[in-house]
């Protein structure tokens, strides 16, 4: 993977800082409140501008006492440069965050405020689902999060499977033997991006492991009950090891870029395609260009969302893998009480408010954890696209759900089985032999805490 080298990183800090130093002059000068935003955004992505528009342009709107100067990423380079930030002590007022996993520093290194007090302050707790307010990676509420997400969401086209006499699919093996057939025609089983190291782990690996490890196998493993060379864990390795050998998953999968094989699934290139539930919102219709990957027509009788079917030794059925979603933290750099804080609050507020969590409902990117946003009505009122309603239906049909990889590992042990499990895909490295990188790196980093 290409990485962003240090003195690459150090430039766009002094060219953000420079820009920033005139921006604030410039708001000083009108009596406003500069705060940097650092974004996660796709623009390449269905109603990226119809997001700028709707929800940054309005908040300006709505708030001319405020400047917002706004960064826009996507992928690593937001990863890396969120870490460069981190790494200087001068993180934006206001950014994107994950509750653990790829924002663990920004835990850990306290670079961010508790955000509780700020929701009990207000009196808006009870405006939230509970389960988005638990204490996150640091023992406390660094991001506001958009709701519960599930990292594994497998597509299903049963055109395709119609087409060539097939049917949905009731186990692991019956899957398997639809490559054959499949490949006779040119058609490729299971779409999925797996050159960033991410993917596997997080939209298909996590859910395997809950599969064969239970709902709380990350509860038996930190009490030393199991470890990473067991059978649970092998096994899980296994099965991807199987997927690429069976070619339900093709190994080129491992150069394609995160996201590049949707438009391949939507023109039935592929009988299934792998993702997480964020990914609804790449297929459904781009607001501004009124273009999608699948029509509403199609959604209502050609696609259908589900989970891997039932595998072979497994201990739970039907689970899923899932974490409190994304949202938005606030800079520990801000003076407690200040007008910054103020106004950083305030956007954090909008962001998660009853208004953009509805928006992001309307076009599939996020279910809300804001308990104003009614999901029947506005389903039924806005008359949404198939896929918002069949979301809803594959969380009331899958949840059972156990942790996500990444959400609960450090990163000195996740990124060995992200690695671990590419090796697995380009046939260097057996299972038992990444189990046992695994099990060295926990160990180490539980040695060193």
């Amino acid at each position: 993977m290409k990485r962003i080298s240090v003195l690459a990183l150090a430039l766009m800090m002094v060219v953000t800082s420079v820009f920033a130093q005139g921006t604030k002059e410039d708001a000083s000068a009108k009596g406003q409140t500069e705060l940097t935003v650092l974004n996660y955004i796709d623009m390449s992505e269905p109603n990226s501008a119809n997001e700028v528009k709707l929800i940054w342009d309005k908040f300006n709107a709505e708030n001319p006492d405020i400047k917002v100067i706004r960064e826009d990423l996507f992928n690593e380079p937001f990863h890396q440069k969120t870490e460069a930030y981190v790494a200087s002590g001068k993180v934006p007022d206001v950014l994107y965050m994950w509750p653990s996993g790829r924002s663990t520093s920004l835990h850990t290194t306290k670079s961010v405020k508790d955000l509780m007090p700020f929701l009990e302050k207000d009196g808006l707790v009870s405006s939230y689902n509970p389960a988005t307010l638990t204490p996150q990676f640091a023992g406390f509420l660094g991001e506001l999060p958009n709701g519960i997400t599930t990292t594994h969401m497998l597509y299903v086209n049963t055109k395709v499977l119609k087409d060539n006499g097939l049917t949905m699919p009731k186990s692991y093996n019956e899957m398997k033997a639809m490559v054959k057939p499949l490949k006779a025609k040119g058609i490729d089983l299971i779409a999925m991006d797996n050159m960033d190291a991410w993917v596997m782990q997080s939209c298909l690996f996590s859910m395997v492991v809950g599969r064969f490890g239970g709902t709380d196998w990350y509860g038996q493993l930190a009490s030393g009950k199991i470890s990473f060379t067991d059978p649970w864990f092998i096994n899980s390795l296994s099965l991807i090891d199987d997927m690429y050998k069976s070619g339900m998953i093709n190994r080129n999968s491992l150069s394609s870029p995160y996201g590049s094989s949707r438009g391949s699934f939507a023109a039935g290139k592929a009988a299934f395609y792998i993702d997480g539930d964020w990914s609804t919102a790449s297929f459904q219709t781009d607001m501004t260009t009124g273009q999608a990957l699948l029509s509403p027509a199609v959604q209502a009788s050609d696609i259908e969302l589900v989970v891997l079917p039932e595998i072979t030794g497994e201990v739970i059925h039907n689970s899923n893998s899932g974490v409190v979603g994304t949202g938005w933290g606030m800079s520990a750099n801000i003076p407690a009480g200040s007008a910054k804080e103020e106004a950083a609050w305030r956007l954090i507020k909008f962001l998660e408010g009853e208004y953009a969590q509805t928006y992001r409902l309307s076009i599939g990117a996020s279910f809300p954890s804001n308990l104003k946003v009614d999901v029947a009505k506005v389903v039924k009122e806005r008359n949404l696209e198939p896929l918002v309603a069949k979301r809803a239906d594959y969380y009331k049909n899958f949840n059972t759900i156990t942790p996500v990889i990444d959400g609960v590992l450090a990163g000195d042990v996740y990124n060995v089985i992200n690695t671990g499990l590419q090796e697995i895909g380009l046939g260097s490295k057996t299972p038992a032999m990444v189990a046992q990188n695994v099990q060295k790196a926990w160990q180490t980093w539980k040695a060193n805490q």
